[in-house]
């Protein structure tokens, strides 16, 4: 018995096979270019920036950041894209660049709280720089009683204001250095564009969550 195929599927299965011919008209490469679907101001369209996770910039909603204090406030701390978040109830009031710990000291996940607030007059006990007789800097990453001290030369820990420890393992967010990427001894450094509100919209028992 023959089988018989029908014309058109004949030729579908050949076009299948043969590649396709280039338009020789064609002079220029087009390159897909990204189109934020999200209206421009919206936090939705700050979020879905293809520069959100490079950004130093902060997003701040005026008018919940208005509305927002230690009672209903929470925080969450975005490792995979080095932001921080400040919520009213399931609303963002704030969202803000941080630099949590580098590998060598990963900043640990999980659920915590806002166990202490000092503004200023905060300083490392573990990490900071070592200075000799003279006052000079001779290691501006030493880790304490680890280093060696030079004769009349001394230890001074990293300032840390607007401290907000959430951990009595001397984990706390604070105001730093925050370039796009992990740089931390385990703190997480908050932006100093955003420190100072973050600061005074939590208080002690402040829900954070690090993920």
């Amino acid at each position: 018995m023959k089988l018989l195929i029908p014309v058109s599927a004949a030729l579908t299965f050949a076009s299948c096979s043969t590649p396709s011919t280039p338009n020789p008209n064609q002079k220029e490469v087009y390159k897909a270019v990204f189109v934020n679907p999200y209206q421009k101001g919206t936090y939705l369209h700050f979020r879905h920036s293809p520069e959100y996770s490079k950004t130093s910039r902060a997003y701040r909603n005026e008018s919940v950041l208005a509305k927002t204090n230690g009672s209903n406030a929470r925080i969450v701390i975005d490792l995979s894209n080095q932001r921080g978040r400040l919520y009213n109830g399931n609303e963002v009031a704030m969202d803000y660049a941080i630099s949590s710990g580098k590998k060598k000291y990963p900043t640990p996940p999980g659920k915590y709280q806002v166990l202490e607030k000092l503004e200023k007059d905060k300083r490392s006990t573990l990490y900071g720089k070592i200075y000799d007789a003279e006052d000079n800097v001779v290691n501006s990453d030493a880790t304490n009683g680890k280093d060696p001290i030079p004769e009349g030369g001394r230890f001074e820990g990293a300032s840390m204001p607007y401290w907000m420890r959430i951990s009595w393992d001397g984990i706390g967010m604070h105001r730093g250095r925050v370039p796009r990427y992990p740089a931390s001894h385990g703190c997480i450094r908050t932006h100093s564009n955003s420190v100072s509100t973050v600061f005074s919209k939590v208080a002690k028992g402040t829900p954070v969550v690090v993920e």
